[in-house]
């Protein structure tokens, strides 16, 4: 599909902010809401972007965003985020952090806490909280996966089991309609199962951009967590199950992040 200049920059949007909404669209590029319809159409024809309610997100399905592109994605929302889960995390507690670009945006705001100890598989997360001196950074072995520093595998697990933490700050890459979070890696949801299990409380930080998303493998669902941490109110009936399941819901940017 050749694309034209508004299609070309409409897929630069989504790339870089996980997905694109009609109405802004329409505002940006000063045309109708149905050529910036016919513009998603002929894009998600193309296998580029996956159509969503009011706009559409990256096609995903099998293979995740590359992780420097995720790590631009959507960076003031994930600052946020990272703000919103920090506050509720205490000094003199302990927690593990899991693979992804917004836990480590956690980890950023946690650089003023004191008396903690982060338990990580991710070694950007490692590499940030470095900086704090009343932090004790635990380590996981197990594979190194290059393209994203996360370290996967038995003995990954066997690591995490060794821990009983207050805390449990874990990523996803898609979350359903129906509250389950989704990833693509089975190797990568196993350790995260298992930083769930030896966690007492455990806290979900997603952006946005995962609503709507598409992922093949099965983390757990919203109603075993604690508190999901956002940028964007959850759909009015996932919002109402949240409520029922006593999963706390917190939106960042209502909070003046």
């Amino acid at each position: 599909m050749a694309l034209n200049f508004r299609q070309t920059e409409i897929l630069d949007i989504a790339r870089i902010e996980g997905r694109v909404v009609v109405e802004q669209l329409a505002e940006r590029f000063a045309v109708t809401l149905q050529t910036i319809r016919r513009d998603l159409t002929e894009l998600a024809d193309a296998g580029l972007l996956d159509r969503v309610h009011g706009g559409a997100v990256l096609r995903t399905g099998v293979s995740n965003i590359g992780y420097e592109e995720r790590r631009r994605m959507n960076e003031a929302a994930k600052a946020a985020i990272g703000r919103a889960c920090a506050r509720a995390i205490p000094d003199n507690s302990s927690m593990i952090l899991n693979i992804g670009t917004t836990t480590e945006a956690v980890a950023r705001e946690l650089l003023g806490h004191r008396n903690i100890t982060v338990v990580t598989n991710n070694m950007n997360v490692a590499n940030i909280l470095v900086a704090n001196p009343s932090c004790e950074v635990m380590v996981a072995g197990g594979q190194l996966r290059r393209s994203d520093g996360g370290l996967v595998g038995d003995l990954t697990i066997q690591f995490i089991e060794q821990f009983k933490v207050d805390f449990a700050v874990i990523g996803t890459s898609a979350l359903d309609p129906d509250g389950d979070l989704l990833d693509f890696d089975l190797a990568e949801v196993r350790v995260s199962k298992a930083i769930l299990r030896q966690s007492r409380q455990r806290f979900l930080v997603t952006d946005g951009s995962k609503l709507g998303r598409k992922a093949p493998v099965r983390i757990g669902s919203l109603k075993e967590l604690d508190a999901v941490f956002t940028d964007t109110p959850l759909p009015e009936d996932l919002a109402r199950r949240c409520d029922g399941w006593g999963t706390a819901v917190t939106v960042a940017g209502q909070m003046g992040d």
